[in-house]
């Protein structure tokens, strides 16, 4: 204990030190999000800045090996980290799906090679990674997909189509689920990075309800993939992608604890709260904290390799489920003013788009109906489930 709260007394004088004032202030939409990649823009000296200082102290990964670019933090010193950032409105220094999907399936099933070539560059914040997964006949039956990778020797030969792919207009690299056999549905299945652009890989944007695209549709036209490239073995990819998926719906449960609790919609969205709406924001208050403490104890089982196969299941349909109340609250108790849609006082309509936005999480990384039958089949073992 001493150590650790010498360690904590460090980390406070460091991000003293180091964190510009202007990041230590909430993100005011989606734009303020540092998502790094060699064409990303950065909004402000500042966040680039705070990415640059993080990133050499280690601290974009800091459970990562020092030797990939990580702090090399263990579980209790990470949550020292995280939990002071969070004390001082420290903002991330970096949001990627390199760290949160690939990174730790590169770390389980990666080679050296394949360690040392993409894992710092992640942690740098230098490639922005999407997710080839879903396609439109394999979506939640996602071992079903078409999407084939042909040998030719030296590299593979890539054709098909990808769907949902999330900023897949604005990604560097792909990890990517191709077919390399027809002999076993979920034995032929491998997994592959590859560079978004190469010749014959292109996007097209999908347009939500919300009038916002962060999903496209890709395709992939001959696309030649150096044999290096393929993590873990040829037909064995099923392996590496329940493995990543895990970590995804840790990742979209993370959403549950978006924006804070009950008191932070109170004071943010609802001033004039009624008796009835007041006694929600409680329940939801309480709910929030209790899905915080359940989340912080998958982690740590998550990260130990303790963690039911189902856990993930359960916490993404949680979170999920939050998620949407806390902006269904946020609707309610904005009334008509919640409905403007373009306006420069409603910030283009951020409370409305935002709302619509979070009925998509009940389909994305697996929809809820998906999640509780494997809730149902996995954990509570129901009879005919």
């Amino acid at each position: 204990m001493p150590d650790l709260e010498s360690f904590a007394r460090d980390i406070r004088s460091w991000l003293e030190d180091n964190v510009p004032a202007s990041m230590r202030t909430p993100m005011k939409s989606e734009k303020d999000i540092c998502w790094g990649g060699r064409d990303f823009v950065f909004q402000s000296e500042d966040q680039k800045a705070w990415l640059d200082k993080a990133a050499a102290k280690g601290w974009t990964v800091p459970d990562w090996p020092k030797e990939y670019g990580g702090g090399g933090l263990g579980p209790e010193e990470t949550k020292i980290l995280r939990a002071e950032m969070k004390r001082m409105g420290v903002r991330t220094p970096l949001t990627s799906f390199g760290i949160s999907m690939l990174g730790p399936a590169l770390l389980k099933f990666g080679t050296e090679e394949q360690k040392q070539r993409f894992l710092p560059p992640i942690a740098r914040g230098e490639i922005r990674w999407c997710q080839g997964y879903s396609e439109p006949g394999a979506g939640s039956d996602l071992a079903g997909l078409a999407t084939r990778a042909e040998d030719k020797g030296d590299h593979y030969l890539v054709n098909g189509q990808k769907v949902w792919t999330s900023y897949a207009d604005q990604a560097d690299w792909i990890f990517c689920l191709v077919r390399t056999s027809k002999e076993s549905k979920h034995g032929g299945i491998s997994f592959l990075l590859f560079d978004m652009a190469s010749e014959g890989v292109s996007t097209r944007p999908i347009k939500l309800i919300s009038g916002l695209s962060p999903f496209c549709e890709t395709f992939f036209d001959d696309v030649k993939v150096p044999k290096d490239q393929l993590v873990h073995k040829e037909n064995e990819g099923w392996t590496v992608a329940k493995y990543l998926l895990g970590h995804e719906r840790e990742m979209i449960s993370g959403m549950g604890l978006g924006g804070g609790a009950g008191s932070s919609l109170m004071s943010e969205a609802i001033p004039d709260a009624d008796p009835i709406l007041a006694a929600d924001l409680a329940r939801f208050d309480v709910d929030a904290l209790a899905f915080q403490a359940m989340s912080e104890a998958f982690i740590d089982k998550l990260k130990a390799g303790e963690a039911h196969p189902a856990e993930p299941s359960m916490m993404k349909y949680a979170g999920t489920e939050l998620n949407k109340r806390r902006h269904e609250l946020v609707m309610q108790g904005g009334g008509s003013d919640a409905l403007e849609w373009e306006s420069e006082r409603s910030k283009g309509g951020a409370k409305p788009r935002d709302w619509l936005r979070t009925k998509g999480n009940s389909i994305e990384g697996g929809t809820s109906e998906i999640q509780l039958g494997i809730i149902a089949k996995h954990i509570l073992q129901l009879p005919g489930a």
